[in-house]
């Protein structure tokens, strides 16, 4: 009869017990980034709204093609990664475009300057992306991989809770000046750029004969139906849950003052944060349709209370569960574009699941834009319920197909 226990051998006392450091520096560059950007994001709607006097619609659309542009630009950042087989340049480039956009928020007098500055710093988003999250599977052991996502993502998110903090702090100490806030806001994106040149060292990749084109045809018919299922699923989830901005606007709709608004992504990415790594390295051992479920039935909550009233109590149990929904899916959407796809087609890979869930942003987010000037923000809510519960009856109806299983 076999023994239930494996003799010890080299090559299992081998595997790493803990997360690699080069993930963590990651962490920290995306901690950095995102206190820079969400300084200025957590007061951006407001800002457009109540200084530069632009409509929701317009921070609607604003939202969803600056959005839109970061993960289409992802497609030919991760397959040029996959081509070059170097991610680490790429990053660093799209990383410096984010830091050099932030000065054009603190000069911005027109909504059309504030929107240049929302793409150049979207654009490099999409840039560093899908490099950074290909980085992140390829230095990660693969028994640790939610883990790893997961970590990275909650420091990303500790900063995109520190970000709006240190606004409102701001806001309060220099009586709502925007201008002065976002200034302060490029000293952060700056050194997330120096963190990431110079604390984290690419692992070498071998490569058999010359580089070859990711996005051929031979090349993409290696990503499997259960990577492409990974994208659709995705696509439905970004459907289902449209731009932050519109958070801001329901909290400063129910009473909110200007100052207070970036209590709101405080909140949000306080939950985000705390549920982030958990959830991530329950993703090691777990069934992710259960996972991917679980958090579709906890936005559909959100989006009920915050169609239900804009009565403080409402709002913030609303963005709560928005938060918390968050922590569930997004590292495991990551992990699960890892699974599915070979390892050298990642770059690639993350960039088409960011293409179609791209496209699905712009339509969400000018959408809910529209719904809110015509109908009123409880029927933009209510849409993102019903969204929600689409998606979630696609992956009940598939749940035993194998991109949703390990």
């Amino acid at each position: 009869m076999k023994s239930s226990t494996p003799p010890p051998d080299t090559e299992s006392t081998a595997i790493p017990a803990r997360i690699p450091l080069a993930i963590w520096t990651l962490g920290f560059v995306s901690l950095l980034m995102d206190i820079s950007s969400e300084m200025i994001h957590s007061l951006l709607p407001v800002f457009l709204v109540t200084t530069l006097g632009a409509s929701v619609f317009v921070v609607g659309l604003i939202e969803g093609v600056a959005e839109a542009t970061a993960l289409i630009v992802k497609v030919f950042s991760g397959a040029l990664s996959d081509y070059w087989g170097r991610r680490k340049p790429l990053a660093v480039f799209g990383y410096g475009l984010g830091a050099l956009s932030k000065p054009l928020f603190a000069l911005a007098t027109s909504s059309g300057l504030a929107f240049a500055a929302r793409l150049i710093d979207r654009v490099g988003k999409g840039i560093r992306g899908a490099p950074r999250d290909a980085l992140v599977a390829d230095i990660a052991p693969p028994e640790l991989r939610g883990a790893a996502f997961g970590l990275r993502q909650s420091l990303d998110t500790v900063g995109a809770f520190l970000g709006p903090l240190l606004a409102l702090g701001l806001m309060m100490l220099w009586a709502n000046d925007f201008h002065a806030v976002f200034w302060v806001a490029v000293i952060p994106g700056f050194l997330s750029v120096a963190l990431l040149l110079f604390g984290v060292q690419e692992p070498e990749t071998k490569r058999a004969g010359h580089p070859v084109n990711p996005i051929r045809r031979e090349n993409l018919r290696r990503l499997s139906r259960a990577y492409w299922w990974v994208v659709v699923i995705g696509a439905m989830f970004t459907l289902a849950r449209f731009s932050e901005a519109f958070l801001v606007l329901r909290a400063w709709q129910g009473g909110l003052p200007v100052a207070s608004a970036p209590l709101v992504l405080i909140a949000m990415n306080v939950v985000y944060a705390l549920s982030a790594y958990p959830f991530g390295k329950l993703s090691d051992g777990m069934n992710h349709a259960s996972l991917l479920v679980l958090g579709l039935a906890i936005l559909i909550g959100a989006d009920v209370a915050l169609a239900y009233s804009n009565h403080w109590g409402w709002v913030w149990l609303g963005i709560t569960l928005w938060g918390l929904h968050m922590g569930i899916t997004q590292g495991l959407l990551a992990r699960m574009v890892a699974d599915t796809a070979p390892a050298e087609l990642r770059g690639t890979a993350y960039g088409f699941f960011n293409l179609v869930s791209g496209m699905a942003m712009l339509v969400a987010s000018a959408l809910a834009g529209l719904l809110w000037d015509r109908f009123g923000a409880s029927q933009t809510f209510i849409a993102g319920a019903v969204f929600s519960g689409l998606a979630l009856m696609a992956i009940v109806l598939r749940g035993r197909i194998p991109a949703l299983r390990r």
